[in-house]
């Protein structure tokens, strides 16, 4: 299965590219659910067959509490994860910011503990901050995919390492540990920091 969603690594050793991406602008001081704008990216084929596999498209239940809410340096965050029926939600009053990177564990898993250089199966939702739109998601699409956590940006594989195969977590990101220069074709200024809800569904070493 060739996916069309990526996260591209900021530093230099990473490899994975943008190929073309959507993004909706909102005021500062408005509410914005992550769960209603369509994006496009480019990942490698994965190394595994996700055939067999679906990430939930169904929209997340409203009445559902969120499992994480932050207040950043500036806006906030309410994050619900997915469910096995139902994508998840990311509301942010936006701008949001934070100062430094800080990940959240909204369901824990029971399987192995993911290595900092597994390649794992995820499906996820990548967020800005900056106006809360959606740069990039595989349950938009409703496949997962898979990649090495050491050719992805920093706060997403700080995000996963160490958590357990079969957690839902989330990440909220420095602009340091996801796109510093920005990343124009995924709307991505510098500057931006960027909220990722992910599901861990499998990992290899």
């Amino acid at each position: 299965m060739r996916s069309s969603a990526a996260i591209t690594a900021a530093a230099a050793a990473m490899a994975i590219g943008l190929a073309a991406c959507g993004s909706r602008s909102d005021t500062a001081a408005e509410t914005t659910s992550s769960s209603t704008t369509t994006t496009s990216f480019e990942l490698p084929p994965p190394a595994t067959d996700t055939a067999a596999l679906a990430c939930p498209t169904a929209a997340p239940d409203a009445a559902a509490e969120p499992e994480w809410t932050l207040s950043g340096a500036t806006g906030s965050i309410k994050v619900t994860g997915s469910t096995d029926t139902a994508a998840p939600r990311v509301e942010v009053q936006a701008p949001f910011s934070v100062t430094e990177t800080q990940v959240q564990t909204l369901k824990p898993g029971d399987g192995p503990v993911v290595s900092e250089n597994a390649t794992v199966l995820v499906c996820y939702m990548g967020v800005n901050g900056r106006d809360g739109s959606v740069f990039d998601s595989s349950y938009q699409r409703g496949m997962p995919v898979d990649f090495p956590l050491d050719g992805v940006v920093p706060g997403f594989q700080k995000a996963i390492a160490g958590q357990k195969v079969g957690s839902t977590v989330a990440v909220a990101m420095v602009p340091a540990d996801g796109y510093p220069e920005g990343q124009p074709a995924a709307g991505i200024q510098p500057g931006d920091t960027l909220v990722f809800a992910i599901k861990i569904l499998d990992a290899t070493p």
